[in-house]
């Protein structure tokens, strides 16, 4: 049996993915695995995988004005010529799709050539590479309630994100695996994979108040972390107290796993694979969505969230440092809303999202083999 893989440009697209090849691999039939897009996104998640990389170009569909929506075009109309090449060669018994632009020439392809397609929305307001296979597809696999009215009910099933067992296994002792000391309350604030620079200078403005207080573990990305370092020296009147500040520009699975699981509260974006580990791990957070006129799905998946009790939700565009500071004191400091949060994130999680996926595959393309 052959399986293929589609959806990239973001590791909430394409980590997912990696969950239900995980879960695919530990079933009797060991389907092989074909990963398409126009980059590997992860080159060593896919070998450590076993799942093969096969070229398919793919062009962005902005909502904005650029010249690069000329050329995207020509990527695409090549890119579905492309696919149906590499499918009718390759031929897989049925595509797992996570959407993304990376995604639409693979499914244009999968749908001309008759290959059975199971797609995966994991935002509350669904992607336009979901919408346009939605009638075609065989299964769909949501993660929010509000996502199910685009979706034909007869084949959508609320599902919640496959994430990989890294991040749902909690060691024994998480203060330990992080080498941190478990003195005062720990407060994880993440901007994503990339960072995010507006959260990253509002915590600059909020460190000489919170870490006479608490511990903080700040994950800044790449770009600007010995910028950030030097700030926060001159910014700190105390230099002792930055030996609570721990500043790491990315963070490995296993390590977000303990930290989760150490953390007090989160302070976090609202990408949805972050939200649903955030849940897993019956965590309090405080979520500051991208604004929407610069991703639309984040503001939506926050509001959907935070509707549960699990999180409380910040505007960037009114976010001030004394504002997060409040926040933060009321969510550590109250024990009964503490418990209510890390109730609703209970109910909110939806376990085993990827075995599930797994076999509803196997199930699909077992039926398409035969």
């Amino acid at each position: 049996m052959r399986i293929g893989l589609v959806g990239g440009g973001t590791g909430g697209h394409f980590y997912p993915l990696i969950a239900v090849a995980d879960s695919l691999q530990s079933t009797p039939e060991k389907p092989e695995l074909l990963y398409f897009g126009p980059e590997p996104y992860d080159q060593a998640a896919l070998i450590e995988h076993e799942i093969r990389f096969e070229f398919c170009p793919a062009g962005k569909l902005r909502r904005y004005v650029s010249v690069q929506n000329f050329f995207d075009l020509f990527r695409n109309f090549f890119g579905i010529f492309i696919a149906i090449y590499k499918l009718y060669v390759w031929y897989p018994d049925v595509i797992f799709s996570k959407g993304g632009y990376t995604s639409v020439p693979i499914l244009l392809a999968a749908k001309f050539l008759r290959i059975p397609v199971v797609i995966h929305e994991s935002d509350a307001v669904p992607g336009r590479a979901n919408l346009l296979v939605r009638r075609y597809a065989r299964y769909i696999a949501i993660s929010y309630d509000d996502a199910a009215q685009f979706f034909p009910p007869e084949k959508t099933a609320l599902t919640g994100i496959p994430l990989r067992p890294e991040l749902t296994t909690i060691p024994t002792d998480p203060f330990a695996a992080l080498s941190i000391p478990n003195d005062l309350p720990l407060i994880y604030i993440t901007g994503g994979s990339l960072g995010a620079e507006r959260i990253n200078n509002l915590i600059l403005q909020t460190l000489a108040e919170l870490l006479p207080h608490y511990r903080i573990v700040h994950q800044t990305g790449t770009a600007h972390i010995d910028q950030i370092r030097l700030a926060a020296q001159s910014l700190v009147p105390d230099q002792t107290l930055l030996e609570r500040y721990y500043l790491q520009p990315t963070l490995p699975a296993a390590s977000v796993s303990a930290l989760l699981a150490a953390a007090s509260v989160v302070v976090t974006r609202a990408g949805s694979t972050t939200l649903f580990e955030i849940a897993h791990h019956q965590k309090p957070s405080i979520v500051i969505p991208i604004p929407e006129d610069v991703s639309r799905d984040q503001r939506s998946n926050a509001y959907a969230y935070a509707r549960t009790g699990a999180a409380s939700v910040l505007e960037e565009h009114n976010l001030t440092p004394h504002l997060l500071i409040t926040e933060i004191h009321s969510i550590i400091t109250d024990e009964a809303k503490t418990a209510t949060m890390k109730a609703a994130c209970a109910q909110f999680f939806i376990p085993d999202a990827a075995p599930k996926l797994a076999n509803i595959l196997i199930s699909i393309g077992t039926e398409h083999g035969s």
